[in-house]
Order: structure tokens, then C-alpha cells, then sequence
């Protein structure tokens, strides 16, 4: 199997694709996609936001990331914001670039491409950090994020929506870029 190629993409044209990866990786119901793509669609509507795609041979999409700059006025920070606040770190809601979404087909996962992904999102983002999401346990894709220089700034964090808590983690930019190592699984981005 080949290596996934990164680069732009149009997210809201391939928004079908994208969430049949995010599916698989993170073990979405059909109800749970058909939510998302609702969210997908409305989030990239905001200012800034970009995606990216990993496509292999052929053209098949294997995996997505996609970000914006954070607002306090977004339903993720008005959620998050008392948890930071908490650990005194809610100053990470300004001036950073959060991300979204990032998944990756579990036959692409641990070869890089997640890294590859997020790691080219932000190295174009004018904010000087970024922050995301992700489930609060231990797991490759926190070893990735910290890999790259992202610290955890709260935990225990619980969304309405979700059944188990997540961690806020951020990272000052750019990103460390490490060697490739172990790429991860399951994908934790969630906005």
C-alpha cells in the first residue's frame, strides 16, 4: 500500500468521503455522520477555516484535518472556557488556531499521515498557538499531539453531546516536527 499524498482540499465537496473516514475511525453510527456533516458544513462557513486532505493512489480520500481560528464566541470555546479558566489557561482561546476535525483511515494510521496533516494545517496559520480536543485517555493520538509539542490544559472536560470526557490540549506554533514515528489511533478531533 502506498503512502497518502497531502495537500488541499474541498472539504464541503468531499464532506460524503471525508465523514466515511471519520466513521470508520472513530466508530460513527449513520445518525452520528448525518449530525457531523450539519457541524462540518457550518464550520467550514467561519472565516479562516481550511482543510486538508490525504488521498492515496488514485484519488481516494484516507484521512482529513481541518481548522480555523478560534473565536470565544464558537459553541466549543463556550464549553471548553470554564474548564480553562479553571487551570488558568482560558488565554488559550485567543489568538489560536484550533483543530477541528483530524482523522485518518486506520489502513493509512500509523505511517505519518496524521502528523503530516496537522503539521502542514498549522505551519500556515498566523496565530501563534493552536489548540484542540481529544478524548481524555492515554492513546496514540495523545503521544502524537504531544509529539508535537501540545501540552494538555485541562482534562476532564465533558461535552453535551459526548459520552466520555475529553482533554483540551494546546501547543505554541509552529509545531514541533519530530521525525515520523507512530501516527495514531483512534483520530481524537473533535469540535
Amino acid at each position: 500500500m502506498d503512502d497518502a499524498v497531502v495537500g488541499p482540499v474541498d472539504l464541503a465537496g468531499r464532506v460524503d468521503e471525508a465523514l466515511a473516514v471519520q466513521a470508520v475511525a472513530f466508530g460513527l453510527s449513520e445518525a452520528e455522520v448525518a449530525v457531523r456533516r450539519h457541524i462540518v458544513l457550518r464550520h467550514l462557513q467561519n472565516p479562516g477555516a481550511r482543510a486538508l486532505g490525504a488521498t492515496a493512489p488514485g484519488g481516494r480520500l484516507v484521512g482529513f484535518v481541518y481548522g480555523m481560528p478560534n473565536s470565544r464566541a464558537h459553541w466549543w470555546s463556550t464549553v471548553v472556557e470554564p474548564y480553562l479558566r479553571g487551570t488558568g489557561s482560558d488565554f488559550w482561546l485567543d489568538d489560536s488556531f484550533v483543530i477541528t476535525e483530524l482523522h485518518v483511515h486506520p489502513d493509512y494510521q500509523g505511517r505519518g499521515t496524521g502528523r503530516s496533516l496537522i503539521t502542514t494545517i498549522t505551519d500556515s496559520a498566523a496565530e501563534p498557538r493552536s489548540i484542540l480536543s481529544a478524548i481524555d485517555r492515554e492513546s496514540p493520538a495523545r503521544c502524537l499531539y504531544r509529539s508535537l509539542g501540545y501540552t494538555d490544559l485541562a482534562r476532564q472536560v465533558h461535552f453535551p453531546s459526548a459520552g466520555m470526557p475529553y482533554a483540551v490540549m494546546g501547543a505554541p506554533l509552529p509545531l514541533l516536527h519530530p521525525g515520523p514515528t507512530t501516527d495514531f489511533r483512534p483520530p481524537a478531533g473533535h469540535g
